[in-house]
């Protein structure tokens, strides 16, 4: 053996790769990688490992260096979160616009309310009020906002005020879920600083005004009773009062006439409010 051969098997040895053997003359019926047969010297056990160390030199060089960790800083000691101050704000939702709430059908219009956020009602909201009814109505009852009870309900005109009004409906021959669709200029409760129920403002009127025309065109509704002083000036966009007549929203006649809950608080309005139905009613007749 010379030196180089003893030098390659000491090499091969503490590299772990020890003599391969393999036999000269296969045995028929069993795979060449199952037999095993004495080498007949040493170099012939070189040179049948020397590919094998080749292979596991290549594979060692193929091998990428290895990516320094990227360092990451550590959570104060205190457990305080104040190091997520530093990271930046994720930038505001873009408003939906005007011209993709006039192209929506049903489904698109309920989603785009869940998520607007084109007044500062959709910071505060603890839900939406979306319309109810019969969705190809010929009647549109529209009130200013929800309360704190539709809200919970996550219903327009629910509760008390909701009852008196399906009565008040029934009482000119109509049913609330038919030919009768329900629903407020606004769709969040607008809510005071102290919590109170208040109007709508006209920038969160005209922020959810897109939704309301939304609405309208999809019911294709023939005429608009507004319940409340603030949803006649706000749909009319007038704080004039305007019980007593007829005013119009582009082609609609719109009558109006006393919120439910005003006419719960004040027995007097009742009478007067009968007569706003009956106005309505004979306007409506008249358009057929």
């Amino acid at each position: 053996m010379n030196q180089s051969t003893g030098r390659s098997a000491v090499f091969l040895e503490e590299m772990g790769v020890g003599a391969l053997w393999r036999l000269r003359q296969p045995v028929a019926g069993l795979p060449d990688a199952e037999l095993a047969a004495p080498a007949e010297s040493e170099s012939d056990a070189v040179d049948v490992a020397a590919p094998a160390v080749a292979a596991v030199a290549a594979a060692a060089a193929a091998v990428p260096a290895a990516t320094p960790a990227r360092p990451v800083a550590a959570a104060p000691p205190d457990g305080s979160t104040a190091w997520f101050d530093d990271a930046p704000a994720p930038p505001p939702p873009v408003p939906v616009s005007d011209q993709a709430i006039a192209a929506m059908d049903w489904n698109e219009l309920k989603t785009a309310i869940a998520k607007c956020t084109r007044c500062q009602l959709g910071s505060s909201r603890k839900g939406v009020v979306f319309g109810r009814g019969d969705r190809n109505a010929d009647w549109l009852v529209v009130g200013s906002g929800p309360n704190r009870a539709d809200e919970r309900d996550a219903q327009a005109l629910s509760g008390a005020a909701g009852k008196l009004l399906d009565n008040m409906l029934l009482a000119i021959g109509l049913q609330a879920d038919s030919n009768v669709y329900v629903t407020n200029l606004v769709k969040c409760r607008p809510g005071a600083a102290d919590g109170a129920e208040r109007a709508p403002t006209a920038e969160e009127n005209a922020a959810c005004r897109p939704f309301l025309e939304r609405e309208l065109a999809l019911t294709g509704g023939r005429i608009i009773l507004t319940i409340g002083q603030a949803a006649a000036g706000g749909l009319i966009r007038s704080p004039a009062a305007a019980r007593g007549t007829v005013r119009r929203l582009g082609g609609i006649p719109v009558v109006a006439t006393y919120h439910p809950e005003d006419m719960l608080r004040q027995s007097d309005t009742k009478a007067k409010a009968w007569g706003d139905l009956c106005l309505a009613k004979r306007t409506h007749a008249a358009a057929d």
